[in-house]
């Protein structure tokens, strides 16, 4: 938090929004120790406390409050910082005395060299305060704060030989959490198993960023031996699985930056997201863009900022955008149907993306591409962008093996080459689900699925590359040039002989 150099360019109003009411406080107080400023905080219940000795005023009414605020800023020396808890739920009730009054205070302060600042878990300040208050970013904690949350559990549970691995591994698994909720989490591991289980704590860290609703921890269970197909893609992801090490770091080596995987529903895109967290041994983070946008005047900025917060403060990490179309289509408009929203959002995702210094490697997936702004898919936004396309005849017959297999049948107890050369134009997704509903069949009648139920639930499966062959068409032409190709396309002669020569 770079709350000292505002402190000391003298910003008189500031805004730290956390929902670690105490540690921020802390830090507050810490800085205002280094700087000798006099420090203050105020709230409905307790008044304004003088924090050095104690002294407490009652005025419950945050206008009593400021008008004791403009006495104290009267004078240059001391300076007073003063903290003010929870003004927001007195602001959201629209009280113009209470913005004219904070207006007439910052300006006091101003010119004698004082601040206020804004704690609480948000910040929607009306028009009339918006270029009045500076936000100050206050981080997740990192690995330093939690070993001293951790050696603390580790102390009162009087447990003895922590080996320093299981500690780090810990502390690992936390990242991403407050001190609170890290606590819990230590805490629990403590009760369960009578020490420190790191598995424990990733649980209770998937469970509370599942709470939030923006982000949530997938169990990245998933390698690239499960996509059929896409050789090229493949390839260039198991190239930079060591990116993020640090002898890579030695080394110079820039940590990637993302990949955008454009292609036609059902053909693997989301499973290579899943998978290239397995690929780099990396925690995967799963964001729906749709939840970021909030009906709050900047909720849908805040919530960004938190998204974040949080994928750095866990990284190295994946973060996976599913459908990034979806969440950033109305980026292009004027802004007359959401006052400007999507832009500034959009906004400041590509600013992260273009500035962002912490490993945090974005997967994003897209089915129409045509709704992305043109600026999200120039160089330097994403290391990569590959296309997708409708397996051929030979990432077919790789595909039926993985599907077979996955549902715990053996690939050599069928034709897989026959069955691919039947159900040309299927995605990876539709010979999944014919294989199922065979699979279905054959179980109703008592038996295993042969090639009967198999053919049966083919004929019955309408691809969808049937029902959108333009926009098909369209994307692939769009694709040419400008995105690689996902897979190592071969010339049909080629292609003929190897399938030959498996059958």
């Amino acid at each position: 938090m770079n709350l000292s150099t505002y402190l000391r360019a003298g910003y008189p109003g500031l805004a730290v929004i956390s929902s670690e009411e105490a540690r921020a406080e802390a830090e507050i107080a810490s800085v205002c120790t280094s700087l000798k400023r006099r420090l203050h905080a105020w709230s409905s219940t307790e008044g304004l406390v003088d924090v050095k000795d104690n002294r407490v005023t009652a005025c419950p009414d945050p206008l009593d409050a400021l008008q004791l605020l403009d006495g104290m800023f009267a004078n240059a020396n001391p300076q007073h910082v003063v903290l003010l808890r929870d003004l927001q739920l007195h602001m959201d009730q629209s009280d113009p005395m209470l913005v004219r009054r904070l207006k007439d205070t910052l300006r006091v302060a101003k010119a004698n060299g004082h601040a206020i600042i804004l704690l609480g878990c948000r910040l929607k300040l009306p028009a009339e305060l918006e270029h009045e208050i500076t936000h100050v970013d206050f981080t997740l904690p990192g690995i330093a704060e939690l070993g001293t949350v951790l050696d603390g559990i580790i102390k009162s549970a009087k447990l003895k030989n922590v080996h320093e691995v299981v500690r780090e591994s810990a502390l690992q698994s936390a990242l991403g959490l407050t001190t609170t909720e890290a606590e819990n989490a230590f805490a629990l591991s403590v009760v369960e198993t009578k020490g420190i289980d790191s598995k424990i704590i990733a649980r209770e860290k998937a469970r509370t960023l599942k709470k939030n609703g923006l982000v949530e921890v997938v169990e990245a269970a998933t390698s690239l031996d499960d996509i059929g197909g896409l050789a090229n893609l493949k390839e260039w992801l198991q190239r930079r699985a060591g990116a993020f090490s640090e002898s890579a770091k030695a080394y110079g080596l820039p940590a990637p930056k993302g990949l955008l995987i454009v292609g036609i529903p059902g053909t693997g895109k989301s499973l290579t997201a899943k998978s290239t967290a397995g690929a780099f041994g990396l925690p995967l983070l799963r964001l729906d863009m749709g939840k970021v946008f909030g009906g709050i005047v900047g909720q849908s900025e805040a919530n960004l900022r938190s998204v974040i917060q949080t994928a750095e403060a866990i990284a190295p990490c994946v973060l996976w955008i599913d459908e990034i179309e979806k969440g950033f289509s109305g980026s292009q408009s004027s802004g007359s149907n959401d006052g400007g929203t999507s832009s500034r959002v959009f906004g400041s995702f590509l600013s992260w993306m273009q500035e962002k210094t912490k490993a945090v490697f974005v997967v994003a997936t897209a089915n129409d591409v045509s709704k992305l702004p043109p600026e999200f898919l120039r160089k330097g936004r994403f290391d990569e962008m590959f296309f997708v396309d409708l397996p051929d005849a030979l990432e077919r017959a790789q595909i039926w093996d993985i599907v077979i297999k996955r549902h715990k049948r053996r690939p050599t107890d069928y034709d897989t080459v026959v069955l691919a050369r039947a159900c040309e134009q299927f995605t990876g997704a539709e010979i999944e689900a014919v294989f199922i509903d065979a699979m279905h069949e054959a179980y109703a009648e008592g038996k295993e699925p042969g090639p009967k139920e198999i053919l049966e639930a083919m004929t019955n499966t309408v691809p969808l590359a049937n029902l959108m062959d333009g926009q098909i068409a369209a994307l692939r032409h769009w694709a040419k040039g400008r995105a690689r190709e996902a897979a190592h396309r071969i010339t049909p002669a080629r292609n003929s002989r190897r399938m030959a020569e498996a059958n």
